[in-house]
């Protein structure tokens, strides 16, 4: 009998190795291992330990002049030594986030095509119709776990950026990495590059996206339909978080998918459960009661409403009935009070349309007075001096959320909120803000980042191959993000933990998603004895 011999697989020699992300360690190879891959000779002499390369990156790092820069930097280094790269992001997370995400991010993709070096990411366009599960087969990883996927259309508030919009996915997934564990050839960062309307844009000659104006109807539909659904065939156990879509086609693709396919949409879901944590913490500094809070809102998009929507799921969690928990939630837009009859209403704001005079929203916050006041407006200043003291008269904590990125794009500035409230503010904010001091008293501005929850909410989700995630998952997410804030925190006005503890958090998280998958029966893998356990042996080391 002839037996088939057990052919072993050989790792990549050389310079093949040291241009292979995934498996090059650079200087840190030791002496057996430049002997074994044939290394000898493309290295110097020394040989470093991850420490020492970490403090050499983080130097190069801070040399460079603008974050933009800097950013260039970090994306060369994911590039080439993937492991060295989260590792820096981890130990370095409250100095470097900023730079791969909010607020550099938002500069990085309006000059994407400009700062381009290396392909990274997919994209999908029109002339790919009828053959995405094909095409699909050229990414390089197919134990696919995470997608992140947007069209560019509303790149934070930055408006249509078009397939300079990938900035966005690459950015999400590295914090999927760094933060929860997800191993990076589990991620896939996609681009559904269907035009843009930006006329800037296609007028630039560097541009790298299809120079069109914007796919749209039932052939956009249908190009999205056959990319999940080819998704769903190719990596039947990926999840995909929508990023950045236009408020009509955000909640219009979540509700057609939510319940057929592991999905959801960051900016409506995931906004949600991080501002919802900061309120629910907030009330251990006001001393209210979170079922008895009035909270407005200045902006009625897919953020605002899909934080509405949250929030009154959790005052319906806490006893208020429907109509009282909906009295609760006031919105504000440019046309002012969103009040019933108002001509030009969209599906997500009618549930919130109450039967009142319409109003300016200073007349609005006079009339409802306010508890919390959440800005997700995209428009600077859009908390002026007046409404920060308006909320001040009414409420001696007011709670200010300026939620919008990027910073440059921010309703107010902590020092702005803290100034015109005479130190009573309770802040918290979407992009970072400097701690600061004020009136002798020092503030830790807090950073209602996305990242809180996201990275968690993932990670439970494919911990436990879960089949949808449901809105009580979210309710968990924020749950346990607030129960995360410590005395300390609160002491200096921050509603959420430090962002060097975010690992943790992201594991706490996944364990409650987790757990409410196998108890609404959403979960397909059978439940271990110890969940925790489970979960944190799945995440990634990036040490080496």
């Amino acid at each position: 009998m002839v037996h088939a011999m057990k052919q072993e697989v050989l790792s990549p020699q050389g310079y093949e190795m040291l241009r292979n992300p995934e498996l090059n360690k650079g200087t840190a190879f030791t002496e057996k291992e430049r002997e074994r891959f044939g290394l000898r000779g493309l290295l110097p002499a020394g040989v470093s330990d991850p420490a020492v390369q970490e403090q050499r990156a983080m130097a190069n790092l801070r040399r460079k002049a603008y974050d933009i820069e800097r950013y260039v930097f970090l994306l060369a280094l994911q590039g080439r030594n993937e492991r060295l790269f989260h590792r820096l992001v981890l130990n370095n997370i409250e100095e470097v986030m900023p730079l791969i995400y909010t607020p550099t991010v938002g500069q990085a993709c309006q000059e994407f095509a400009h700062i381009f070096r290396q392909p990274r990411g997919f994209y999908i366009t029109p002339a790919d119709r009828g053959r995405i599960r094909e095409i699909l087969q050229h990414w390089p990883d197919q134990d696919v776990r995470m997608i992140v996927v947007t069209d560019g259309e509303r790149i934070l508030g930055l408006g249509d950026l078009g397939a300079n919009g990938m900035g966005i996915p690459i950015g999400k997934l590295a914090l999927y990495t760094a933060c929860a564990g997800i191993h990076p050839r589990q991620c896939m960062p996609i681009m559904l590059d269907v035009g843009t309307n930006n006329v800037e844009l296609r007028n630039d000659p560097l541009y790298l996206g299809i120079n069109e104006p914007r796919l749209t109807g039932s052939d956009y539909d249908s190009l999205v339909d056959e990319f999940v659904y080819a998704v769903l065939d190719a990596f039947p156990s990926a999840l995909i978080q929508f990023e950045d879509f236009l408020t009509p086609n955000a909640y219009a693709l979540l509700n057609r998918y939510r319940n057929e396919v592991l999905c959801f949409n960051d900016d409506i879901q995931g906004t949600a459960a991080v501002a919802l944590a900061g309120i629910q913490a907030s009330t251990r500094i006001t001393g209210k009661d979170f079922k008895d809070l009035r909270i407005m809102f200045l902006g009625a998009g897919s953020a605002a409403t899909g934080i509405g929507d949250l929030i009154y799921a959790a005052l319906r969690e806490a006893g208020l009935d429907e109509k009282t928990a909906r009295e609760r939630l006031w919105f504000v837009d440019r046309a002012g009070l969103v009040v019933k009859g108002r001509a030009g209403l969209k599906q997500h704001n009618l549930p919130y349309a109450h039967t009142v005079p319409n109003v300016s929203f200073s007349e609005a916050i006079r009339q409802v007075r306010p508890d919390v006041l959440i800005g997700a407006t995209g428009t600077a200043g859009a908390f002026d001096e007046d409404t920060i003291r308006l909320m001040a008269d009414i409420n001696e904590r007011p709670v200010i959320f300026a939620l919008s990125n990027p910073t440059s794009r921010a309703e107010c500035t902590a020092s702005e909120a803290y100034e015109w409230s005479n130190g009573r503010a309770v802040f918290a904010s979407g992009s970072p803000f400097p701690g600061l001091t004020f009136n002798g008293q020092e503030f830790r501005p807090g950073q209602g980042n996305n990242a809180y929850v996201f990275p968690g909410i993932g990670l439970g989700a494919i911990a436990c191959d879960a089949v949808t995630i449901s809105d009580e998952m979210f309710l968990e997410a924020a749950r346990v993000l607030a129960g995360q804030v410590s005395e300390q925190d609160l002491a200096l006005g921050a509603l959420y933990p430090p962002l060097a503890e975010i690992r943790d958090v992201s594991l706490a998280i996944a364990v409650a998603v987790a757990d409410k998958a196998w108890q609404q029966g959403l979960a397909q893998k059978k439940r271990p004895a110890d969940v925790e356990q489970m979960i944190s042996q799945q995440m990634y080391d990036a040490n080496y």
